[in-house]
């Protein structure tokens, strides 16, 4: 087998687990090693590290498969690799939807694979992985039996392996939609034109975290728990307003939630189950917005949502605008002529507000703008979340760390005049798992905040 020689002073990553060999970190390469195929790596002293598929076009010219000699990756590897995928997500994860192969963290670098049930979503971000598409339809039938695989190698980053954009079905019969169930939640997952692989597994655990957040909040509105009697001279319970009577709504004391960046509507689904009042789903993008609408019937929910198509960082920022403008109207603050109307269209405020933004911060260059970008979001979600309301935020950005991702929601809180509360703090959920040596694999960070103000304290 043709083999890599790496040079003395290279950072010992491969040591601490981490699979990847950058093309300046080699000294020498011995024999003639075919694009895309395997070689063996050694340190400068000829200690064997590994073995891993090479391609000289890349910076990250070698990806480490195995630690242990290995002279083809043909079906029987991923067989063997699948199985013990299989194996991790039966034990931690209840449904049959999940991330089913986590590249690096499966020690399968360059290799995505979704299940939705009996329908199976692949990503082939490398050129190693690339060559080995038959075996890997091969194996996958034979691990997952599905119906159906499809393709969505439809992603930038294979511009840097000298790949082009691949996208169609690989086996089976061709589905469009599948629908899968999260929590108990049932999901229209559009695996052709939704984004990435059609569906975000990463945050399964997350969104159920917000449970405790969707009740407690009639007694705001005014409404408590008394005794009534009726006709018959029954005394039943029920909640009344302050004015005595029986409020009938079977949601009075659940949240008012605004969703941001909202894609297939998951967040407003828990929402909505956990027993939400009234949730706002928006996202800039039509097919994703109608996608959440889909969703939102699918599970009986359709009373309590409002859809709105529209930039976040802008509807945003007009309701932080009409806000202050109505509260300057109120205080006596504003000269203007009150019988006019404002010139913003905005002022809602919501008892939770959910920002899961995509990755604002690509690159290590973009870190500078997504720290702009992430403090921009919150400031103006905090802003509208009302006393005492809660905050959840997200970053899906590696490169945005999480003392700088926390760095950024603290100056937005101390521009708002707030007092931020960390109630919870996650990651991706563990059919993600993460490989300690491998920062890349530690890209999601997630918070819950109770929002106060300082003047209220």
């Amino acid at each position: 087998m043709p083999a890599i020689l790496l040079n003395k002073n290279r950072k010992k990553r491969l040591e601490q687990a981490h699979p990847w060999v950058f093309n300046n970190e080699i000294d020498a390469v011995e024999g003639e090693p075919a694009a895309g195929s395997l070689v063996e790596i050694q340190d400068h002293r000829r200690r064997f590290l590994g073995v891993g598929y090479y391609n000289p076009a890349s910076q990250i010219t070698v990806r480490l498969v195995s630690f242990t000699p290995l002279e083809v990756m043909d079906t029987a590897f991923f067989v063997e690799r699948f199985t013990a995928c299989l194996q991790h997500r039966k034990r931690f994860v209840k449904e049959t939807a999940y991330r089913f192969v986590y590249g690096e963290a499966d020690f399968l670098p360059g290799l995505i694979v979704d299940r939705f049930n009996d329908t199976v979503v692949v990503q082939l971000l490398t050129l190693g992985m690339d060559q080995c598409r038959a075996q890997i339809v091969e194996a996958l039938v034979q691990v997952l039996k599905p119906v159906h695989i499809y393709e969505r190698s439809d992603v930038s980053i294979r511009a840097m392996e000298g790949l082009e954009e691949v996208q169609g079905p690989l086996y089976g019969e061709r589905t469009h939609h599948v629908v899968i169930e999260e929590n108990g939640l049932k999901v229209s997952v559009d695996i052709e034109q939704g984004q990435k692989t059609g569906y975000f597994f990463d945050q399964r655990e997350n969104r159920a975290s917000i449970e405790p957040l969707m009740l407690g909040w009639g007694e705001r509105s005014g409404i408590a728990i008394a005794p009534m009697t009726d006709e018959a001279g029954n005394v039943r319970h029920v909640p009344v307003n302050n004015k005595g009577k029986e409020v009938t709504f079977p949601y009075w004391d659940g949240a008012t939630v605004l969703e941001c960046f909202s894609h297939t509507g998951s967040f407003t689904l828990h929402a909505c189950k956990y027993g939400a009042k009234k949730v706002s789903c928006l996202d800039i993008s039509e097919h994703a917005i109608e996608s959440a609408k889909t969703n939102v019937e699918l599970n009986g929910f359709g009373d309590r949502v409002e859809f709105i198509v529209a930039d976040a960082f802008e509807y945003l920022r007009s309701q932080v605008k009409g806000l202050q403008e109505r509260k300057a109207r109120a205080a006596g603050i504003s000269k203007a002529d009150t019988s006019v109307p404002m010139t913003a269209n905005g002022g809602r405020t919501w008892d939770v507000v959910i920002l899961d933004p995509p990755a604002f911060a690509k690159t290590k260059g973009a870190v500078k703008g997504a720290m702009r970008g992430y403090k921009d979001i919150n400031l103006h979600g905090m802003k509208l979340v009302n006393e005492g309301g809660y905050l959840v935020t997200a970053s899906c950005s590696y490169h945005m760390q999480p003392e700088l991702f926390l760095q950024a929601i603290k100056e937005a809180a101390e521009d708002a005049g707030k007092v931020l509360r960390l109630i919870e703090w996650k990651a991706a959920g563990k059919d993600h798992p993460q490989i300690l040596g491998v920062p890349e694999g530690h890209y999601l960070k997630f918070a819950i905040f109770e929002v106060r103000s300082k003047s209220e304290i």
